[in-house]
C-alpha cells in the first residue's frame, strides 16, 4: 500500500477535521452530496503509484501467458490451472482501463486515453466506444427512465407483468445464471464489441474506436499464432478470456443487483442518492479485491468516480462508516443471482418466485 508520507496533506485528514466532516454529513441527513465533497479530496493520481500498479499487472499477464503456452507440452491440465490467475491479471488490466477511463489513472488525459486504448486490445474492449456507454451507466445508474445503455436489463414487477408470455421467457432466458454468467460475457467481450452496439447512430467516434481495435486484436493474434501456432493460441487464450469476461459481468453484476439498492423514476431521482444507495460495497477477501482492483467499494466509486482504485480503501479506513453501507460479502453475494425484478411497491428487488408466490396468495385470498 501507499504509504502516508507520499500522500498529500490534505488526503490525511486529522481526528478532528474528520470529526468536523462526520459531524457535517449527520446535520445534512446523511446527504451524499456531502460525502462527495469530502471525497474529492482524494482524486489525484500519483504517477509513481500508476506505473507501479500497472507494471505488476501487466508484467505477470504476460509471463503467465506464456508459461500456459509452455505448460502445453506437459498437459492441458496445467493450461488450465495457469489459465486461471492469467484471468485475474486479464480483470485487473480492465480495472486499469477503467481507471483511464474515469481519468483518474494519471493526471494527463492523453495517456489515459491511450493506455486505455492499448489495455482495450488485450481486454477485447474498445476503450473509447465502452467509455461512452460507461459514463451512461454513471450518469444513469438506478434510473428507471433511463435504463438501456451500460447496465444490466433490469424490468420492473409491473413491466414484467404486461409482457407476452415469449416476451417473459426471453427475460427468464436473458436472467438465467448459465445466460447472465456465462452465455452473455462470452457474448459481451467476443462478438457485441466488435461493433457499437448502443451508439450505433452516435456519431464516428464509436465505429472508429471499435474497428480500430478491431484491427489491433486481428494484428496481435496474427503475431501470436505465427509464434506458438493457432491450435496453441486457442487453447491458452480461449479459457483466459472466457473465465474473465463472467468473473468481470459477475462483478458488475452484484455492484448494482442486490436486494436493497435503489430505483426511481426520473422525477425522483438524484445521482447523489442513486450512488450511494445503489450501489454496493463488496467486501471481497483482500486477495480477490487486489486482483478487482477495489472496484468492490463500489458505492465510493460511485459517488467520486475520479479517486484512483488505490486510493479507494483508504478512503473506507479514515471513514468506516462508508464501510458499513450497502455491504455485501462474498457468500451473501451469491444469493443475488435470484433477484431479477425491481419491485416498485416494496421498493427493492425480488425474484421471479416471489412474483409467484404473492399472485398465488392474492388469488387464494380473493
Amino acid at each position: 500500500m501507499l504509504s502516508t508520507a507520499t500522500l498529500p496533506t490534505a488526503m490525511l485528514p486529522t481526528t478532528t477535521s474528520r470529526l468536523q466532516d462526520v459531524a457535517g454529513i449527520a446535520t445534512a441527513a446523511s446527504d451524499a452530496r456531502s460525502w462527495t465533497q469530502i471525497l474529492s479530496r482524494y482524486r489525484d493520481p500519483n504517477f509513481g503509484r500508476a506505473a507501479f500498479e500497472l507494471a505488476v499487472t501487466i508484467v505477470p499477464f504476460v509471463l503467465l501467458w506464456f508459461a500456459t503456452w509452455i505448460g502445453l507440452y506437459f498437459g492441458y491440465w496445467i493450461c488450465l490451472l495457469l489459465a486461471i490467475p492469467a484471468a485475474g491479471f486479464l480483470v485487473r488490466l480492465f480495472m486499469i482501463q477503467h481507471d483511464c477511463g474515469h481519468g483518474s489513472f494519471f493526471r494527463q488525459r492523453l495517456v489515459n486515453d491511450w493506455l486505455g486504448r492499448l489495455i482495450g486490445v488485450l481486454t477485447m474492449t474498445p476503450y473509447d466506444y465502452w467509455r461512452g456507454t460507461h459514463s451512461i451507466h454513471h450518469a444513469t445508474s438506478g434510473n428507471l427512465d433511463r435504463r438501456g445503455i451500460g447496465d444490466i436489463d433490469t424490468k420492473t414487477v409491473r413491466e414484467y407483468l404486461a409482457m407476452s408470455r415469449w416476451g417473459r421467457l426471453r427475460y427468464r432466458l436473458y436472467r438465467h445464471p448459465a445466460v447472465m454468467f456465462g452465455f452473455g460475457p462470452a457474448y459481451l467481450f467476443l462478438i457485441q464489441h466488435r461493433l457499437p452496439f448502443g451508439l450505433m447512430r452516435g456519431g464516428w467516434r464509436p465505429w472508429v474506436s471499435t474497428v480500430a481495435t478491431n484491427l489491433a486484436i486481428a494484428l496481435v493474434i496474427v503475431t501470436v499464432v505465427w509464434f506458438t501456432g493457432l491450435r496453441s493460441f486457442l487453447l491458452i487464450q480461449t479459457p483466459i478470456i472466457l473465465l474473465a469476461a463472467s468473473a468481470g459481468v459477475w462483478l458488475f453484476y452484484v455492484q448494482h443487483q442486490f436486494e436493497d439498492t435503489e430505483w426511481a423514476e426520473d422525477s425522483s431521482w438524484n445521482f447523489h442518492e442513486a450512488a450511494l444507495q445503489g450501489s454496493s460495497y463488496y467486501d471481497l477477501p483482500p486477495p480477490i479485491s487486489w486482483f478487482t482492483a477495489n472496484i468492490g467499494v463500489h458505492h465510493v466509486h460511485h459517488l467520486c468516480s475520479r479517486i484512483p482504485f488505490y486510493r479507494l480503501r483508504r478512503v473506507l479506513r479514515n471513514y468506516p462508516e462508508l464501510a458499513k453501507m450497502r455491504r455485501l460479502t462474498l457468500l451473501q453475494s451469491f444469493g443475488c443471482v435470484r433477484l431479477t425484478l425491481w419491485d416498485e411497491t416494496r421498493k427493492k428487488l425480488v425474484s421471479f418466485r416471489d412474483i409467484r408466490d404473492a399472485r398465488r396468495a392474492a388469488r387464494s385470498s380473493s
